[in-house]
């Protein structure tokens, strides 16, 4: 306010005039102040005023700046006529900018910055506050400067800190020359001091000016040490610690600055009282303000529990829990990964990245310690599945690729995001000082630690021996660089495990290191590290007799037989090489191309670890090849590359192979490519034929049937439709579908490229890449649409709707005749009543296939009426058992194709039960007899770790062995192939839909089913007794929750089994199943059937109330065997309960926290994001609201146990949480976080206000929200910018009432700008 307006005024003039009196007089302050009261109250001004402040500013400014105006201001300042904080940003108007003509005035503007700035808690407290704070914005310009619409008090308040610490810097630094060095060359505070009249006399002064100059340092000195003080105050660096957090533009500028006084200022040199480098500390990262590590009084339970190591640590070695039991996620993870009945449609390294990062977040570890447990989950994964037994399932490539292709690819995208980070940070920051963050390249020093480290776990790094020749090749390698030989790849290739010495034999750790140095995360020095290789072994230095190779390749060598075998066989090494054989691929010869396909299919998909994401790239966009320039024919131009596409779609159909494709993310792009093809040779008749270079023949019929049956596989098809009509949940991410599939793709190539994870991964694609990014619908193929909507009704409903004299009439007519021709012509009917179909005796075996030489579409939609009608048939006895199964195997063999409607047909009809039962009894169907009780006792072993019983196999008499009709007709067909490389494919689609069938139906089918097979394949006997073994948990809800329990027991060592009462990961997921350990079949161990089960779960919702339960159960358990009985007593009758027996509970914490992760991991696999949203929004709220009976073991309410509890909870909410939305905001999952976060803060803090009530013990519910919101706090900080402020505001004040302000203040410290004015006031409030 102007002097001026003030002057107009009676009272200003009046209160003017009596303090110019005073000042003529030089009466003393106290009686002018005494005066002026009086004056005031007289003319009924209230106090603080604010005209008073800017009348009294502007009197000393400058006609009357002597000592006794500054003494009367002073005297106002403490007696509250003005508010303090007013006259500061006043002064700082007109102090600053005259500093060299009035340095006096200067020093006594900081003085009374140091007497009153410090004490912000009397001045925010006044009635004009808010009047106050926005005089001062009208007075500093803040709301323009800082660019922040919000103008609430507390925002003004934290903004009026910040601008006076920084026009402190300016001016020290204008002082000292220094203010050119900074990129503005300019403050943005009006602190350049005004020109010096040089006429005066003084100013010839010599004393006087030396006076002047010691007064003109003194004061720059001074300034500095007061920004040091600002900083280091408890109350003003945490509200400067706000700017920095929401105003990171302004503060990267301040900082710059600050960066360039630490390291030119002679000033602040030669402070007795800051140095340099104290100044740099009080701003760094490694400072925490608002955070766990503060020391919170009121919180001394909680965090001496934190402080401890048992939350947040990796220590703890009691029970099984050794650090690497921390890193138990990742285990599970990897394990669940390896599942051949899921194929997910989001890859492994965007999934494991994010658990990576939770895990790293959570636990509060360094990266070194992330990185070796990432490491050695790996590597367990590969030792456990290194004598995997024989099945249709994933095995040792699969574990391989997630080692040496997954696990590096996550690492690479975590030091990448850190690295890009800094970039970002140095780049745009105005302070080039990356020291803000880590230090440059933190995670990538901490990789390369880690990987040292790993020669310690030598037991791990025995490589299985089909790979033990390249792991020796890798060690080779290395010795042949520190021996200075520099030789080509030609030289490893030519070398036979006959040339190793038997002291420089490789290990897993070699082939881990080639990987990550294939990705640019080391460098050729790893080959120096101390104990990687023996140096003093002796590698032939004679090249040997070259053989043909990838050098050969690369050399220019073209594509003889010996060398594509070679080049089969034998995985690419680099990008280079893999580039080559696409360049081939592409441009090459028709015969070259099919051999470049072949060689993309071979060695280098399954075992090339370095190059395979790259090589799944390239074989995906060879499946969708370009139109040609000059193509003009009508047809689809996919028809010229059948003979290479279908050399592709063989070379990736293997059970691996899909496997790997959906690890590495690649099934909804693998799924765009084959919707074409499908659509394309499935419209096209086979009456077109291409002659393949080893002289077989390839029709359109094979292009299609190979298509369409990996598409099949990439969606669970053979998903048991009986969840879709029996009204129960379905369980969660079962319901993949080609419009899912489809989705996911063009989300993610609609999305590619935009966010900066995308763009560092473009920097690793080669560069000869073409993909289309076009977005495509179900609606592009119109054939595949209408066969997935006859698909869907045939699970809906029965057949029906088949006129006489159609061309599908004609086609079913055909097929009948074709299947049955030898019974046809004795002149039976096999017609089905609902199909209205009629066979023709007449017509022969050789008109039916003339008749059939139709598009496959045709053939498939009629397929269904087919086995209809054969079906029927063999119920009413025109049609034995064995004339249908030999007539199915015979449309099997024509179509393969047929194979998938013949499951989801024969699935449909189990479900609808409208068939009576085949009796298994040998005569007319197989019999299981043989060998089902052996079958049982294997099964009882499996389990026997479990305590789960299972039911009798007994049957005779009473009990006839049985299946239902087409599940005997499934079966029978099954057994009718036979086990060799040409069948493989389609056994693998369909034994999956058998086992999915057969574990719907009732007990013992799934028994019968496998005694079966194990007659026809005596090695897969292990795999199908396991697969039967987990039809008991279908079958019985208790069964699962019995398995659960195991879970938790043989974990946390709470089991009295021996095998597992060391507890830990080693407990949990064992080595594996199988007859090949001593003894025949062992006890499988719980985490693994719990893996294989889980997806088949119908209500899904009771195991999260389970895995709650179990969870508490388990905490009793831990405190009652931990921790006696006495000295729980003498816990809670100490303070805090900790001063007595601080190790017992420590380890019990520790253990406490292994069964949380435990049960958030299972929360998680079992049911995704939704699962763990369910969890959080409805399942523990209805826990807390729900009355629980007094703890067992716990003593009175309040007690350890209830703590404990409460503690296990928040750490098993938040772990759920981060496991599903991910710590930041990079997935796309962390878009759902906001409402149902907001929504669980929203329920803590209405129980906190008294708005619901509770029935759970209130320890238990204190340490629930102490804990959750100091884990969110400390480790998921981007959370708290998700809830709404008003939430974070109510949750602050329950926390208060709990005597929780640090916590409080440090919630609401992390809720954004909109939370920035209450976190500044509580801060204030609650001072030192």
């Amino acid at each position: 306010m102007a002097v001026s307006i003030q002057a107009a005024s009676p009272v200003w003039e009046s209160v003017l005039e009596q303090t110019k009196s005073a000042q003529g007089k030089n009466s003393d302050p106290l009686l002018w102040a005494v005066q002026l009261s009086s004056s005031l109250n007289s003319a009924g001004v209230s106090l603080p005023s604010i005209d008073l402040a800017h009348l009294l500013v502007s009197h000393i400014c400058w006609d009357n700046h002597v000592p006794i105006t500054w003494k009367y201001l002073e005297k106002a300042m403490t007696v509250k006529f003005v508010t303090p904080i007013l006259v500061l940003a006043l002064l700082s108007t007109r102090v600053i900018p005259n500093r060299k003509l009035h340095p006096a005035a200067y020093r006594l503007y900081m003085e009374l910055l140091r007497r009153h700035t410090f004490s912000l808690k009397c001045q925010i407290n006044k009635p004009n506050y808010q009047k106050t704070m926005k005089s001062i914005d009208d007075v500093l310009h803040l709301s323009q400067i800082f660019g922040l619409q919000v103008s609430e008090p507390g925002l003004l308040l934290v903004e009026f800190v910040f601008s006076i610490v920084w026009q402190l810097l300016d001016a020290s630094l204008d002082d000292e020359g220094l203010l050119e060095l900074t990129p503005e060359k300019r403050s943005i505070w009006p602190t350049i001091t005004q020109d010096m009249e040089i006429d005066t006399p003084d100013n010839f002064n010599e004393k006087r000016n030396e006076q002047l100059d010691v007064m003109y340092k003194g004061n720059t000195t001074m300034a500095i040490e007061i920004i040091g003080e600002f900083l280091q105050n408890k109350v003003t660096s945490r509200i400067l610690f706000l700017a920095r957090r929401n105003m990171p533009s302004h503060w990267g500028a301040f900082i710059q600055q600050l960066s360039i006084l630490a390291a030119q200022s002679v000033a602040l040199r030669n402070s007795k009282h800051l140095t340099p480098d104290a100044l740099l500390q009080l701003t760094s990262d490694t400072r925490k303000v608002l955070s766990r590590e503060c020391k919170i009084k009121s919180q001394e339970e909680f965090h001496a529990i934190i402080g401890s190591g048992c939350l947040t640590s990796s220590s703890g070695q009691c029970y099984g829990t050794s650090s690497s039991a921390h890193w138990l996620p990742i285990d599970l993870f990897l394990e669940d990964a390896m599942d051949g009945s899921q194929v997910a449609a989001t890859g492994a390294v965007e999934r494991l990245t994010g658990l990576v990062k939770a895990l790293q977040a959570v636990n509060g570890t360094t990266w070194h310690d992330t990185f070796l447990g990432l490491w050695i989950a790996a590597l367990r994964l590969v030792q456990r599945e290194r004598d995997i037994s024989e099945g249709p399932v994933p095995r040792l490539d699969t574990c391989l690729c997630m080692l040496l292709s997954i696990t590096p690819l996550v690492v690479a995208n975590i030091v990448e995001e850190e690295e890009s980070e800094l970039i970002d940070e140095s780049d745009c920051s105005p302070t080039n000082q990356t020291k803000e963050k880590q230090a440059p390249g933190r995670c990538r020093k901490d990789l390369i630690s880690s990987l040292q480290m790993l020669s310690d776990y030598e037991a791990l790094l025995t490589p299985p021996q089909s790979v033990r020749s390249v792991a020796n090749q890798a060690a080779a390698k290395a010795i042949m660089f520190i021996s200075g030989l520099t030789v080509g790849n030609g030289y490893y290739e030519c070398m036979s495990i006959n040339d190793m010495p038997m002291n420089c034999s490789g290990n897993m750790r070699h082939l881990i290191v080639e990987a990550c140095i294939a990705r640019n995360l080391l460098d050729t020095s790893a080959y120096i590290w101390p104990g990687y290789v023996n140096a003093r072994a002796n590698i032939p230095c004679s090249v040997p007799s070259q053989v043909p190779g990838w050098s050969s390749l690369m050399k220019g060598s073209p594509l003889t037989p010996t060398l594509i075998n070679a080049l089969i066989a034998t995985p690419a090494s680099s990008l280079a090489e893999i580039e080559k054989i696409y360049e081939i691929a592409t441009k090459g010869s028709d015969e070259e191309k099919i051999s470049a396909a072949s060689i993309l299919c071979g060695a280098s998909l399954v075992r090339g670890w370095n190059i395979q994401e790259h090589n799944i790239l390239f074989i995906t966009s060879l499946l969708s090849p370009p139109v040609p320039a000059d193509y003009s024919g009508s047809d689809s131009h996919l028809i010229n590359y059948a003979p290479l596409l279908n050399v592709l779609l063989v070379g990736i159909s293997s059970v691996d192979c899909v496997q790997i494709f959906s690890l590495h993310g690649m099934v909804p792009l693998l799924a765009g490519t084959l919707m074409p093809l499908c659509e394309v040779f499935g419209s096209t008749a086979p009456t077109v034929s291409w002659t393949l270079p080893t002289g077989e023949e390839l029709n359109s019929h094979a292009v299609f049937t190979n298509a369409f049956t990996l598409l099949l596989r990439l969606w669970r098809f053979d998903h048991p439709p009986l969840e879709r009509v029996m009204g129960d949940a379905t369980p969660v991410g079962s319901q993949l579908s080609p419009d899912y599939l489809l989705l996911v793709r063009n989300s993610k190539l609609s999305a590619f490229g935009k966010s900066p994870k995308d763009r560092l991964k473009i920097k690793r694609l080669s560069k000869n890449l073409n993909f289309s990014l076009d977005i495509i619908f179900m609606d592009s193929f119109p054939k595949l649409k209408c066969w997935y909507r006859q698909h869907q009704e045939c699970i809906a409903s029965t057949l029906s709707g088949l006129v006489q004299g159609t061309t599908v009439h004609q086609i079913v007519d055909a097929l009948l005749n074709m299947m049955f021709r030898k019974i046809s012509r004795g002149g039976q009917s096999f017609t089905s009543t609902t199909s209205g179909s009629s066979s023709s005796s007449a017509s022969g075996a050789e008109d039916a296939y003339t008749r059939l030489k139709v598009p496959a579409w045709d053939i498939l939609e009629g397929t269904p009426y087919v086995l209809d009608a054969a079906l029927a048939a063999c119920a009413h006895g025109r049609l034995s058992p064995r004339e249908l199964a030999t007539g199915l195997k015979d449309l099997a063999d024509f179509l393969p194709a047929t194979l998938g409607t013949i499951v989801s047909y024969f699935s449909a009809e189990v479900t609808r039960g409208i068939w009576k039962p085949a009796f298994m009894n040998g005569t007319d169907w197989p019999s299981p007899a043989a060998n089902l009780s052996m079958v049982e006792q294997h099964i009882k072993k499996i389990l026997a770790a479990t305590g789960v019983d299972v039911p009798s196999l007994a049957v005779g008499g009473s009990s006839p062995t049985t299946l239902p009709l087409p599940l005997a007709a499934l079966v029978s067909l099954t057994i009718t192939y036979k086990l060799d490389k040409g069948s493989e494919r389609f056994l693998i689609l369909i034994g999956p839909a058998l086992n999915s069938l057969a574990e719907g139906c009732p007990w013992p089918c799934m028994p019968i089913i496998a005694s079966l097979w194990a007659q026809k394949v005596k090695r897969w006997n292990d795999f199908l007794v396991f697969s039967a073994s987990r039809t008991v948990f279908h079958h019985s809800s208790d069964a699962v929750v019995q398995l659960l329990r195991s879970c938790f027991t043989s974990t946390l060592g709470l089991s009295p089994s021996i095998i597992y009462s060391n507890g830990g990961v080693g407990a949990l997921l064992g080595h594996g199943f199988g007859s090949h350990f001593s003894g025949g079949m062992s006890p499988v161990a719980p985490g693994i059937l719990y893996l294989r089960v889980h997806r088949s779960v119908r209500d899904i919702m009771f195991m999260t109330e389970e895995i709650v339960s179990l969870l508490m159960s388990s905490v009793r358990e831990i405190a009652s065997s931990g921790l006696s009985q006495e000295k729980s007593e003498k816990l809670k009758k100490t303070k805090f309960g900790l001063r007595y027996g601080q190790v017992s509970l420590g380890a019990a914490m520790t253990r406490v926290k292994l069964a949380a992760s435990l049960g958030a991991s299972l929360v998680w696999l079992s049911g995704g994001l939704s699962l763990v949203q369910s969890l959080i929004k409805e399942t523990l709220p209805s826990w807390f609201i729900s009355a629980h009976a007094p703890e067992k073991d716990g003593g009175e309410p309040g007690g350890v146990v209830a703590m404990l509890g409460g503690y296990a909870l928040a750490y098993f909410a938040v772990l759920c949480g981060t496991f599903a939305w991910g710590v930041d905001s990079a997935s796309p999952a962390s878009k759902r976080r906001p409402k149902v976060l907001g929504a669980h803060l929203e329920f803590l803090a209405s129980a906190l206000d008294g708005k619901i009530s509770l029935g759970c013990d209130s320890a238990t519910w204190r340490a629930y929200v102490t804990g959750f919101v100091s884990l969110m706090v400390a480790c998921t900080q981007k959370w708290v910018l998700d809830v709404d402020v008003y939430v974070l505001k109510s949750l602050s004040n329950g926390l208060r009432q709990w005597n929780e302000e640090e916590l409080a203040m440090a919630l609401l410290g992390l809720g954004g700008v909109g939370a920035m004015s209450a976190a500044a006031e509580l801060i204030i409030e609650i001072g030192v």
